[in-house]
């Protein structure tokens, strides 16, 4: 029998989750995507997460097969808009989820859906029952999971790690 669940990330994690994040780049770089094709996001991003105890990984009998970072609080990335809006204002309290990857071993299990589920189970712990999250308009395959996971599309919104535009999405949990 297979256990999967999602866990907060450990130091002892942060050598599964960095190859994890590369490899997701690659991929990413092999679609065309701009999308983490810079130096972020950095072992020294995934490092501060872990010690600010907000990196997340999907645990598949006992090997780390997939990670996400669950902000809590204002994004400053989320507090300007193009093309929409948040449904409850730019400086309402929320969690955004960031930084969803899968290990290309694990790729077509439907492990994103449970990392990203787990994620909303735990915004909904803490009390954040309005949950956001962002990714590139070329990827395609992001936007599928965060559409068939409930969230609606709000608009676009700029980060300051990289150039390009993302698109930015909404769920409100009951």
């Amino acid at each position: 029998m297979t256990c999967i669940y999602v866990r907060k990330a450990t130091e002892k994690d942060l050598p599964a989750i960095s190859d994890i994040i590369n490899a997701g780049r690659g991929f990413l770089k092999e679609q065309g995507i701009n999308q983490w094709q810079g130096a972020y996001p950095t072992n020294d991003d995934i490092k501060r997460d872990i010690d600010n105890g907000i990196a997340y990984v999907i645990d598949v009998n006992g090997d780390v097969a997939g990670s996400a970072t669950l902000h809590l609080g204002i994004d400053p990335d989320y507090l300007k808009m193009e093309e929409g809006e948040w449904k409850n204002g730019s400086e309402a309290h929320y969690s955004a989820i960031h930084r969803v990857s899968v290990s290309h071993n694990y790729r077509g299990q439907g492990l994103a859906y449970k990392l990203i589920s787990g994620m909303l189970t735990i915004s909904a712990l803490l009390g954040f029952k309005d949950v956001r999250i962002d990714t590139h308009p070329k990827n395609e395959g992001m936007q599928h999971i965060i559409l068939n996971s409930g969230f609606t599309k709000r608009g676009v919104i700029q980060t300051k790690m990289e150039e390009d535009d993302r698109f930015a999405y909404q769920i409100e949990l009951d």
